[in-house]
């Protein structure tokens, strides 16, 4: 399992998204979701409008060092592929997916060659560009409604999976972990990287 720490690995809520979370989940040898939006011409992270003075996604580029962690980029508002483009290939990042775009804006990623995971859930029930998308953003908002068996099709297109794990919704994770156990190649984002990792690595 490769573990996605959700807003990095943060200890309060004001920690998610800042650098101290970012920092902490890099060190720690996991990669991160942040989202991003711009102002005045910089890309930042932030997942509401943001003021001005948050942590640019430059520099999480240059806190990953050239660690080739995950990075799952959450694509707030729509402008910004060629930005996002240049700046993974001036650090040399190619470890990442960009997804939660709107559809105009995952066309524009797709043609300019970016990384692209498609969303599917209970809400999203047939996956827009699957062909297209090097993965898909495995959801479940109102219940845990997917099997083995459904990342198992997936895995079995050539497409890579991120499974959103369901404290993010504010349900237990405990018992749906088990069902994860079985497959060594898909990724979980999670607000407990640590617990996961603990969790993922113990023998049965």
């Amino acid at each position: 399992m490769i573990i996605i720490a959700h807003r990095g690995y943060w200890k309060t809520e004001e920690e998610k998204n800042t650098k101290t979370a970012i920092e902490r989940a890099f060190d720690s040898g996991f990669g991160v979701e942040i989202d991003l939006r711009d102002i005045c011409g910089k890309i930042v992270v932030s997942h509401d409008m943001p003021k001005g003075d948050e942590i640019t996604f430059e520099e999480v580029l240059k806190i990953l060092a050239g660690r080739n962690l995950p990075l799952a980029l959450n694509i707030k508002a729509d402008g910004q592929a060629k930005e996002i483009k240049q700046l993974l290939e001036k650090y040399n990042h190619t470890n990442y997916f960009c997804f939660d775009m709107s559809i105009p804006e995952m066309v524009c990623q797709n043609k300019l060659g970016l990384n692209v995971f498609t969303g599917l859930s209970d809400i999203i029930k047939h996956p827009i560009m699957l062909d297209e998308a090097c993965g898909v953003w495995l959801d479940s908002f109102n219940a845990d409604w997917f099997s083995q068996k459904d990342i198992k099709e997936i895995l079995d297109k050539g497409k890579q999976v991120c499974i959103v794990s369901p404290e993010l919704h504010k349900r237990n994770y405990v018992n749906i972990w088990k069902n994860y156990k079985c497959f060594d190649n898909i990724m979980l984002c999670t607000d407990y990287p640590d617990i996961a990792k603990g969790f993922f690595n113990e023998q049965d």
